[in-house]
């Protein structure tokens, strides 16, 4: 099924659920001091203790959700690094080949890390994009596989092809195991439920507000901002491409570096 809220900015969601807070706010407000004149204060105490068990609710769905975003979001950090160190390991011993399946190679895996750094830079709502750059990586590590069954079919050895072709399956089994983890999220049911407790606390604590005979405090107003920051860090982290809390590239463009630098210093590489 197609989730809608992930197209969805950020901010936006945030700014929505801040109004959509306020007016749950206002509209217990309103409710609860209308009848406030025929309720006895006994009911007034439940209605006070219901609406601290619903911030103590929300409050740990916001602590469950905001953990399933971390997970993803470090799950999606080891798997860059991961895939850097296999391209990494791929090329080091690609070196080890005869040509000229040698420099075919090497070659080709050059060009293979700066399209999976260039991947690495397009966000998930690009999906056409994204898609054609996953295709022709694919096309790349097939062309890769050949090259290194030619290579084991002209001179099989343990010392050569038997180490390049390991990394070269480790590699592959790296860049599915990225775009993998690129693609889970925190499920839209998730935060429809989170949405949906945050608007019914809102309208009970105005409402509890509302019979008591005056507005929310500030300090009510401080905890909906608080919130409302909360979840926009939780949707940031959930999404890692746009945003402010970006998973970090450093360890692709890092090998990017040193490869071009030793390329650069071995033209017939």
């Amino acid at each position: 099924m197609q989730e809608i809220m992930y197209d969805v900015s950020s901010l936006l969601i945030a700014l929505l659920l801040l109004l959509s807070m306020l007016l749950a706010i206002e509209i217990g407000y309103r409710v609860g001091l209308r009848i406030m004149p025929t309720v006895r204060d006994d009911f007034k105490a439940h209605v006070n203790a219901t609406s601290a068990s619903l911030v103590g609710i929300l409050a740990l769905l916001l602590g469950f959700t905001f953990s399933l975003s971390l997970q993803r979001y470090d799950s999606r950090s080891e798997a860059v690094v991961d895939e850097a160190n296999a391209i990494g390991t791929a090329y080091l011993r690609a070196q080890l080949l005869a040509e000229p399946h040698r420099g075919h190679s090497l070659a080709l895996l050059r060009e293979y890390l700066d399209l999976r750094v260039q991947t690495g830079n397009v966000d998930l709502t690009e999906r056409a994009r994204r898609h054609a750059l996953i295709a022709e990586a694919g096309r790349m590590q097939a062309r890769l596989w050949e090259y290194a069954r030619q290579a084991n079919a002209v001179a099989p050895s343990p010392v050569t092809t038997g180490l390049f072709i390991p990394a070269l399956n480790e590699m592959i089994d790296n860049f599915g195991k990225r775009d993998a983890e690129m693609n889970r999220h925190v499920p839209e049911f998730v935060l429809l439920l989170l949405y949906a407790t945050f608007l019914m606390t809102g309208a009970i604590v105005g409402y509890a507000t509302g019979l008591s005979g005056h507005r929310a405090s500030f300090v009510t107003h401080i905890m909906v901002g608080l919130i409302v920051v909360l979840v926009f860090i939780i949707l940031d982290l959930d999404r890692p491409h746009r945003g402010l809390i970006q998973v970090s590239q450093d360890s692709l463009t890092g090998l990017q570096a040193a490869i071009r630098g030793q390329a650069g210093a071995n033209p017939a590489e």
